[in-house]
């Protein structure tokens, strides 16, 4: 039995979450003897998993309006030849994730063509958690067969609506494992049995390089003058960053060390072992870390037109940036944001995190209670089985 399943995504993060589905798909499709091709817009991590990439969409993202505006005609090229070939070789099932503006787009044009392609929307929009203007959510629901929700609240949210949704947990509980030790963590990585770990982690897309990167950087400063043992490491999810990171070091004299994205994988656990803190900017990154019980701070800023369009036009609404707070709608880690976002301030926050046990047991309990809403194991494994299910 033959089958082709198309997948868009984008982003570093969609093209992780996009890697793990397809290789859940391809395992149950070869329990099941299917031979199945998977084709889409993705990145490297989903090419080495077997999918042919289309389109790499992980360099063409953006946060914000302003931001956006060099990406928009090379993004609309590139919806235009998806579809094209979505109509001209039409797969079993077009399977949707993250990536929000296109994959709206694209789910709505194919909806509105009568073409009967089952659509899956996995990892939607987070619209329980934000509101634009009068409080009218996407489409999202009129063009999907059925939506794979991570989280139980986005769960109650579509269904609510009267989507066809199936709660599958976060991805993330799958991708958690016990950390290294933290003598062996000490020997891969060269390091003095007084060191420890700052990390950070500013940028999967280029404009948060400009207005994320050198306030932590600021901030690192700081706190490595305060507290000499403490490393910078930045772990880089994409090569073309590298250097810029390696130049931010030099520039505000920062002793620490970019690991590159063919050495994230292999070093990432043992960084993550010795860990005191680590500045982030809002994402997937967050639930990561708080999985691993690692204490952090995040911090974010677009540009000013953004940020006024988004606030007084748009009248954008979002109590919390980071997911973790988002889930429990609670503060668990602190959160700096555009005129918030200052040095001085992540310094002095990191400092008490750092000297005050009250400090990290505030930020471990609000993790202990986040874990009981992500669901358990086999998350990216019931969202295939579903998929394979139904296009047999």
């Amino acid at each position: 039995m033959n089958k082709k399943i198309f997948i868009s995504t984008g982003e570093v993060s969609g093209d992780l979450h996009g890697s793990l589905l397809s290789k859940a798909l391809l395992d149950e499709a070869k329990k099941k003897s299917i031979d199945l091709e998977i084709c889409g817009l993705g990145g490297e991590r989903m090419k080495k998993e077997g999918v042919k990439i289309l389109q790499d969409t992980t360099s063409i993202s953006a946060i914000g309006i302003w931001e956006a505006l060099p990406l928009i005609i090379p993004t609309i090229k590139i919806q235009k030849r998806f579809y094209k070939l979505l109509k001209k070789y039409p797969p079993d099932c077009l399977i949707l994730i993250d990536y929000m503006g296109p994959n709206i787009n694209i789910g709505t044009k194919l909806k509105r063509s009568k073409t009967k392609i089952p659509i899956f929307y996995y990892i939607a929009p987070q619209e329980w958690a934000w509101r634009v203007g009068n409080n009218t959510s996407t489409n999202l629901i009129n063009f999907s067969d059925k939506i794979f929700a991570i989280f139980k609240k986005e769960a109650a949210f579509y269904k609510k609506k009267g989507g066809n949704v199936l709660w599958v947990g976060h991805p993330m509980i799958d991708l958690t494992k016990k950390l290294p030790l933290k003598k062996d963590a000490r020997n891969i990585l060269k390091l003095n049995p007084n060191q420890n770990i700052l990390l950070l982690m500013p940028a999967s897309r280029p404009q948060e390089l400009k207005y994320i990167l050198p306030t932590f950087m600021k901030a690192a400063r700081k706190l490595q003058q305060k507290y000499p043992n403490l490393v910078v490491y930045i772990l880089s999810c994409r090569g073309v960053f590298d250097e810029r990171f390696k130049k931010a070091f030099r520039k505000y004299q920062v002793v620490g060390h970019v690991i590159s994205q063919k050495d994230n994988a292999r070093l990432k656990p043992y960084i993550y072992s010795l860990t005191k803190i680590a500045f982030c900017k809002s994402g997937t990154v967050n639930m990561e870390l708080s999985l691993y019980g690692i204490p952090q701070i995040v911090g974010y800023r677009v540009s000013k037109i953004t940020a006024f369009i988004a606030k007084y036009i748009l009248n954008f609404k979002l109590r919390f940036i980071s997911p973790v707070n988002l889930l429990v709608n609670k503060l668990i880690i602190p959160e700096f944001v555009q005129e918030d976002f200052d040095y001085k301030k992540i310094f002095y926050k990191s400092c008490k995190i750092l000297e005050r046990k009250s400090e990290k047991i505030k930020i471990k309990k609000g993790y202990d209670f986040l874990k009981k809403e992500l669901g358990e194991e086999g998350v990216v494994e019931r969202a295939a089985k579903e998929v394979i299910n139904s296009i047999i």
